[in-house]
Formats: C-alpha cells, structure tokens, sequence
C-alpha cells in the first residue's frame, strides 16, 4: 500500500470516530426534553422566579448574589412544591454566544423536603454585559421538564 492510501484511510478513521463522540456526547448539550415549558419573563438577576409544573407542581429559582456576578461563586436554590423531583441541575447557556458545558447538579437540602441547592460560576464576558439562559432541568421519573429563565451579567 502506498504512504497516501494509508494516510487516506487515517483521515478517513479519524473522521468516522469524530462523528460517533460527536453523536454520542451531543444528549450532554442539548438535552432531550420531555416538556419545555415557556421562557419566563421573570429577571434572575433582580429576584426569585416561580414556573408551574406541567403535573400542578410550583417551582421557584433563586440565584445569589444579586445582581448576579461574573467569575464569583453563585448560589443556586430550587424550592419545588407539589411534585417529586428524582433529580435537578441547572444548565447555564449564553444566549448570543457560546461559553462552554455549565450544568451543574443540585442536592437535596438536608431536612428541607422540595429544596435543593448548589453552586455555580459564570465565565466572564469581554464584551461587558452578557446575556444568560438558566434552564431548571426537573427528572421526575415520568418526563424531563425544562424551566427556562434569562437574565444578564455585567462584567466588572
């Protein structure tokens, strides 16, 4: 077999592999949901925003500090009445520009039923001020419900 060939054949390899992690690691970005519920008009930024579960269930999302930084640790609450929750993250996606995996997982609080939190930090953008989508990821064991919110960030 000839150099070129063998090196036809490598690219060729490389390019096949590339498309199945690509395939496979995709669900990690664009999660597959069940109910997507409407973006809230609610700012993160200035307060505690509140969505209707699909099932009758309230949910509240809280971010602190307020307004909410750049580059700081953030603390992330989820209060979640008349529904169970198995799990809970939040996926943080800049809305005109991509910054990277953000989803962290919340914990149940101790003692608190229907309360989670955990934490999170925001890249910075050069630009100034920076526009976020924080989507509520609620598994219930029946559907994967996503709660979008907006808010933005300015940076320091």
């Amino acid at each position: 077999m000839s150099k070129k060939l063998l090196l036809d054949i490598a690219i060729l390899l490389t390019l096949v592999i590339l498309g199945v992690v690509g395939y496979k690691l995709a669900p990690l970005f664009n999660p597959k949901t069940d109910v997507m519920l409407p973006l809230s008009g609610c700012n993160l930024s200035q307060q505690v925003c509140a969505a209707t579960l699909p099932d009758g269930g309230q949910l509240e999302f809280a971010i602190e500090p307020r307004p909410i930084p750049p580059l700081k640790p953030l603390k992330l609450q989820v209060t979640i009445q008349g529904s169970e929750p198995r799990k809970i993250e939040v996926d943080f996606a800049g809305t005109d520009m991509k910054m990277g995996y953000n989803r962290p997982a919340l914990e149940s609080v101790a003692g608190q039923r229907g309360r989670f939190g955990g934490q999170a930090v925001l890249p910075v953008c050069i630009t100034g001020t920076m526009d976020y989508d924080a989507t509520v990821l609620v598994e219930t064991g029946e559907a994967l419900v996503a709660v979008p919110f907006r808010f933005s960030v300015t940076g320091e």
